[in-house]
């Protein structure tokens, strides 16, 4: 007999449950978020970001096909800000050494060029949300922008893992990398395979329409007509578990005598679950890809952090080389002011008979080297003008600013007694700011979270899986059939039917495994991933070494320049009492012009050295800040400002002060002794 039909609601029940086995697994998904690993750092910068957040994804809501749809980036704006009209004035650059490190944070292009890491890493969690693995994130400090050399550890790496189950790529010795230089494939990441968390729907509809011929005199041509409508959906769990979801439909048509229905009517579905029991059980192997993810993303903020260190004390380094680029140009211009003088007393000597001709010669030669040291100076002048420049912009496209004068309004700031810090407070705060520690602390623990899946990864793979499914069949009898064969005569809401009221239902569990004999890729991956913990731990204790050693080399530095700076002020000292008994012996006719011009450049000689000691004890604090990764906190600078590119918060740097304002030298270039406005 014909089954008998379900009622309305019971077909509308079985298509709920149909829906809603495919809609479980994004439920299921978001409630079983799995604990993650406490932050070693603090959180990812957030604050005027100017990226969107890569790390979530496009939702299907409002807009049905928006994640399937690109996104754009926005192209890099090439302008310089506004910050630089505001410091320019006549054509000329007058900078305070604070306004020259908010004009790089906002427009330096090594700061801007490694920006685009922070949202890089957050696409690399949005794909381990994915289940897939994940490319890595660049720890590397660009350099890009020449002069003021800053000192450290070196060294560009690639952190996380790229490709499969193997891992991925590291390349250098520095930052957050292991070992040798070269091409390293790490085993960061490595453990058993990863099913997609993101559910996939598959369909295909198939129209076919088959004529066949017939040679048999018993069997006739036939035309057979199919119609597929096959449905399947799969998702994978952070605990491992697989789920599929099957639902095929066949119509088939045909004139044949052979077949019992035409048209018939099948359809089948079958609903399997499949859960590891021993290789790749659990959050910690199935959810490897997302943590690591996470904590790459806290390296990326830390290197970041790093970059803005590096470029803060290269633009420092550079302004201090320019104050003495400049006293440089005037020790020149003195000494060639001072030689030419001396030519025309010699010419003057010789025209009266007192001096030997000779001497004319003798003081031409001095004159035209003089004047080569001058062009010198003038040319490294030009030099750091233009290095300052570069630093501070993106572009030198413009005519004015690149034709602008940069005129330095810090001078260096000496405190009467230099402050003692005990050596072991400096190291201990070095230990707990540099960033390169921070790196390899974060490392360290991806890799010992990739040492917990790869022993995970060495035990066979068992698999509970059960299944449910059913069958059902309608059609409409064929006429030649009548009175010899009971068919039933449905339609397809009776076929369906028959799905969800076991008429032929096929069910199961099962377990299955699976041995490697020998077993001997896992154990390979195993034994290099635990090799590769303790080889980073060496080198974490290596980076402490380092550490230790440059915050005493730069402790050593700021007491060895002080000291040169007290030893300048001392000749600055004698060459001025020099000048003046040498200027009352020749008021009195004991002494010659010569010895005068010769106590007067050696004066100003005394003066470019005090600045230049100056310069020296400057630079060992901008290294001392570096070695203590202080940099940041003692130059008063928000990191929030260089992620924006915005500066809301002026540095202040403690060793520059401004210069008192004085009417400025008429003789171009400059010189900083020509004391200039400071502009705020």
């Amino acid at each position: 007999m014909p089954l008998p039909r379900l009622n309305s609601s019971a077909r509308f029940a079985a298509a709920a449950v149909l829906a809603g086995v495919q809609c479980i697994g994004g439920w299921a998904q978001t409630s079983a978020e799995p604990p993650q690993t406490p932050a070693p750092q603090a959180q990812k910068l957030q604050t005027s970001y100017p990226f969107s957040d890569y790390s979530k994804p496009r939702s299907h809501f409002p807009n049905l096909i928006a994640p399937y749809s690109p996104r754009t980036v926005s192209p890099p704006n090439l302008a310089n800000t506004p910050r630089i009209g505001q410091v320019m004035r006549d054509g000329k650059l007058y900078l305070s050494l604070d306004e020259a490190i908010a004009l790089a944070m906002e427009n330096n292009l090594d700061i801007a060029i490694a920006r685009y890491n922070l949202p890089i890493a957050d696409t690399d969690i949005l794909l381990s949300k994915a289940g897939s693995a994940i490319r890595g994130v660049n720890t590397g400090v660009v350099q890009g922008t020449p002069g003021g050399g800053v000192g450290g550890i070196g060294g560009t790496s690639t952190t996380g893992s790229q490709g499969g189950g193997a891992g991925g790529t590291t390349t250098g010795a520095g930052g957050a990398g292991t070992g040798s230089a070269g091409l390293v494939t790490s085993t960061v990441g490595s453990g058993s395979t990863i099913p997609s968390f993101d559910p996939i729907f598959t369909g295909t509809v198939q129209f076919d329409r088959n004529n066949i011929l017939s040679a048999n005199a018993f069997q006739a041509s036939a035309n057979q007509n199919t119609t597929t409508a096959d449905f399947a959906y799969s998702q994978g769990f952070h605990w491992g578990m697989n789920l599929s979801v099957g639902f095929n439909n066949t119509r088939f048509t045909t004139n044949s005598p052979f077949f019992v229905a035409s048209p018939q009517l099948n359809s089948n579905f079958r609903f399997a679950l499949t859960q590891p029991l021993l290789q790749g059980l659990g959050f910690a192997s199935n959810t490897r890809f997302i943590r690591i993810a996470k904590n790459n993303r806290e390296i990326s903020d830390i290197a970041f952090r790093l970059q803005i260190i590096t470029t803060v004390n290269q633009v420092e380094n550079i302004y201090w080389d320019l104050v003495s680029a400049y006293e440089n140009v005037k020790v020149q211009q003195d000494s060639v002011a001072l030689s030419q003088k001396t030519l025309e007393d010699n010419k003057k000597q010789v025209q009266i008979g007192t001096l030997a001709p000779i001497e004319v010669v003798r003081a031409q030669s001095v004159v035209a080297t003089n004047q080569q040291a001058l062009i010198v100076a003038q040319t490294n002048l030009q030099l750091q003008q233009l290095l300052m420049k570069n630093a501070l912009s993106r572009t030198l496209v413009d005519p004015t600013l690149a034709e602008a004068e940069v005129i330095p309004t810090s001078t260096m700031a000496i405190p009467e007694s230099e402050p003692v810090v005990p050596v072991q407070d400096l190291i201990n705060d070095a230990l707990s700011h540099r960033a390169e520690l921070a790196e390899s602390r974060i490392d360290l623990t991806n890799r010992d979270l990739t040492n917990k899946t790869t022993k995970n990864a060495l035990l066979p793979s068992l698999s509970l899986f059960a299944y449910y499914g059913g069958s059902g069949l309608g059609g409409v009898q064929n006429p030649l059939f009548a009175g010899t064969a009971t068919f039933p005569t449905n339609g397809y809401g009776d076929t369906l039917s028959q799905l969800v009221d076991s008429t032929a239902p096929d069910k199961g569990v099962g377990m299955q495994l699976n041995i490697p004999i020998r077993n001997r890729a896992a154990q390979a991956t195993q034994v290099r991933a635990e090799l590769e913990y303790r080889q980073a731990q060496m080198r974490l204790q290596q980076l402490e070494n380092q550490v230790r050693i440059e915050v005493r080399n730069a402790q050593f530095s700021v007491q060895q320049n002080r000291a040169s700076v007290a030893a300048a002020e001392a000749a600055v000292e004698l060459a001025k009492q020099s000048l003046d008994a040498e200027q009352k012996k020749y008021a009195l006719g004991a002494s010659t012009t010569t010895l005068v011009l010769q106590t007067q450049r050696d004066l100003t000689q005394a003066q470019s050295n005090l600045v230049v000691a100056k310069a020296a004890y400057e630079k060992s604090h901008v290294e001392l800040d570096r070695a203590t990764g202080l940099t940041l906190t003692h130059n008063n600078i928000l990191l929030n400002d260089a992620v924006s590119g915005q500066v809301t918060q002026m540095p202040n740097v403690p060793y520059a002060a401004p210069r008192q304002e004085t009417q400025p030298q008429t003789n171009p270039p400059q010189s900083p002794q020509a004391d200039q406005p400071q502009t705020n």
